[in-house]
């Protein structure tokens, strides 16, 4: 199976944060494995595991234990995917957390051992609960705290008067920093609890929101839906080597130790498990390249030369040449189908 992945507009916000708290981008980078450019695309991928690693380089290097429960509360969700963009442009709360739920693999893929998604609404002693359900929660607490963060610090920027979180309940030991959190949360807080919850008012479920825009929603949703595919299709080292590849051709920096860095490998275990799939580093981003120029020139919305430029060409001659190899033809003569 595929590594999880995160999107790198939601690792962005964590490096931008620990950089403006006074850790050093080297020292991130070098810790995490994550440079300032592989951030650049906020719909790019980045491993799991990086993003764990620059969790905890930031907390020390900025010498932070509360720093995710602070991240949290710090900016909305929109400003980080478009995930976040497709919820608020949904009518009401309950609505937005469905889609959080029909999309939320586009942030952070974890891992969600039941149906229904990872965040449910369950009724439980007498109260109701909005319940965290990924798997494993305690290897990544801070996760869990900056989600819970985001939530509640955001319902309370927009709607500063509706009732929302109650309590917060979460799975982990009391860490050092337990003082934080209900400073940062508001709310009284339950550790080593059986839930990863908040008990919430049932009337945030029904909090219209601000300008629902139902033009934005189509557009923004079916902008995730090609993203949700892509990844969903990438399910080879393959998929996943072309899903990088694609943003970075037209920079003509499609070198192989780069997006082995990028999928947390080394160029030869790159190199060797392409092997076993049946192709190499050069015929697939040769055989990418064929296939992103023809589809470029099929739309009849792009030059030569900027398809070239598009594919990572620097000298239109070249991209012509490789064209003809390709089919036989001068991409000048190709005719949309």
């Amino acid at each position: 199976m595929p590594e999880p992945t995160v999107s790198a507009g939601y690792v962005n916000n964590l490096m931008q944060y620990a950089l403006s708290r006074g850790a050093g981008a080297e020292a991130l980078s070098a810790r995490s494995g994550i440079a300032l450019d592989d951030l650049k695309d906020p719909d790019s991928r980045i491993p799991l595991d990086r993003y764990v690693a620059l969790m905890r380089a930031a907390k020390a290097l900025c010498g932070e234990p509360a720093l995710a429960l602070r991240l949290g509360a710090t900016k909305d969700f929109k400003e980080l995917s478009v995930v976040g963009l497709i919820c608020y442009a949904a009518p009401t709360m309950g609505e937005a957390l469905m889609e959080l739920n029909r999309y939320g693999r586009l942030v952070a893929e974890v891992d969600v051992p039941v149906k229904g998604g990872r965040f449910q609404i369950q009724p439980r002693d007498g109260a109701l609960w909005m319940v965290d359900m990924r798997a494993d929660p305690n290897s990544f607490p801070e996760m869990t705290e900056s989600t819970w963060s985001r939530f509640i610090s955001e319902t309370r920027r927009h709607f500063p008067d509706a009732p929302f979180a109650k309590a917060v309940h979460v799975t982990h030991p009391a860490p050092e920093h337990a003082a934080e959190y209900e400073r940062v949360l508001g709310v009284p807080v339950t550790f080593g609890s059986d839930r990863n919850a908040i008990m919430i008012d049932a009337s945030w479920l029904g909090i219209e929101l601000h300008n629902p825009s139902r033009y934005a929603f189509g557009l923004l949703s079916e902008h995730a839906d090609k993203l949700l595919k892509s990844l969903e299709s990438a399910q080879t080292l393959r998929g996943r080597v072309e899903g990088l590849l694609i943003p970075m051709l037209h920079k003509g920096d499609a070198g192989m130790a780069r997006v082995a860095r990028q999928l947390g490998l080394s160029r030869t275990s790159l190199y060797r498990r392409l092997k076993q799939e049946g192709v190499s580093y050069d015929l697939l981003v040769d055989d990418l390249r064929h296939r992103m120029a023809l589809h470029y020139l099929s739309g009849e919305k792009t030059s030569v030369n900027e398809t070239a430029y598009l594919v990572g060409f620097s000298d239109p001659s070249s991209f012509s040449r490789a064209f003809k190899r390709w089919t036989g033809a001068s991409p000048r003569n190709r005719k949309a189908p």
